[in-house]
Formats: C-alpha cells, sequence, structure tokens
C-alpha cells in the first residue's frame, strides 16, 4: 500500500442545503400567511387557520430533509488503517477496520444491497446514497486500493 490515503464519499443527492430550504421556507410562510391575512381582515377567519395548518405541515417536511440534507458515508484508506464514518440525521459514527483483514463484498447486485466491509468480525454496510452500479465501482475501487494491505480483498469463486 502506498502512502497516498485514498478516500470515497458518498453523500445524499439533495438539491437544497438546509440554509436555502429555510430561506424557502421563509418565503412560502410569509406569502401564505400574507394571503390569510388578507381574508382573515374580510372576514374568512378560517382560511388562517389553514394557512397556520399548512406552514406547520410544510415546516415540519423541510425540518426533516434538512436534518438528512447533509447525511453522507466517508471511507478512508491511509496507514491508519480503514476508517469508515457515517452521519444519518444527529448520528455520526466511525468505524477503523483493519485495511490487512478486510475483505469488501457485495452480496448481489440487487437495488437494496449494500456494501459489506469486514474485518476481524466488525461489520459496515456503506452505499445508501450510491446506485447499484455505483456500489459495484465503489466495491471495485475498495478492492483495488485493499489489494496491496489486505489478506482478504475478494472472496473466492466470485469476480466483479
Amino acid at each position: 500500500m502506498d502512502d497516498q490515503p485514498a478516500e470515497w464519499l458518498m453523500k445524499r443527492n439533495c438539491s437544497m442545503t438546509p440554509r436555502q430550504a429555510l430561506l424557502v421556507y421563509a418565503l412560502l410562510c410569509a406569502a401564505t400567511l400574507g394571503i390569510a391575512l388578507v381574508f382573515t381582515l374580510r372576514g374568512a377567519w378560517m382560511v388562517l387557520a389553514f394557512a397556520l395548518l399548512e406552514t406547520a405541515a410544510v415546516g415540519a417536511a423541510l425540518l426533516h430533509y434538512c436534518r438528512h440534507a447533509l447525511d453522507h458515508e466517508r471511507v478512508l484508506l491511509d496507514g491508519g488503517g480503514l476508517l469508515v464514518e457515517t452521519a444519518d440525521g444527529a448520528r455520526r459514527s466511525q468505524v477503523r477496520l483493519d485495511p490487512g483483514h478486510a475483505r469488501v463484498d457485495l452480496p448481489d447486485a440487487g437495488i437494496r444491497t449494500l456494501v459489506v466491509i469486514e474485518a476481524r468480525g466488525v461489520r459496515v454496510e456503506i452505499g445508501r446514497f450510491l446506485t447499484p452500479s455505483g456500489r459495484l465501482e465503489l466495491v471495485r475501487a475498495l478492492r483495488s486500493a485493499l489489494r496491496g494491505a489486505s489478506l482478504l480483498y475478494a472472496p473466492p469463486g466470485r469476480s466483479l
């Protein structure tokens, strides 16, 4: 294995950052509540109640979106080992694996099948944000990078 670290970063495909989502929500609330206020002043007070309900529902949906907009998985192979980091909402985890005993596998090419990295009894599943072909490419790249350090880089009888 060379001294150059190898890194793979897989992120959720999101069209807006949390800051942009907050700005969109503020503009939507201003427009909705402004229109509702006009109707309320004309005697249709129920419009304001439904506008408040609508903005609360949209706010809850955008809150969920913002919590997961920055989700990612990161794999770093350097001299210190194989580091797998995951971020899912507020949960963050790091697992350090021994690259000399790491095995990378993709059980099948199904849509929901994740890449499995296993070393010394520790098992990590990654690739949630990749397409099936992207997972296959990740397996090939990881196996290639681990080939110099790993004793078990590919399961017997299997070629990807």
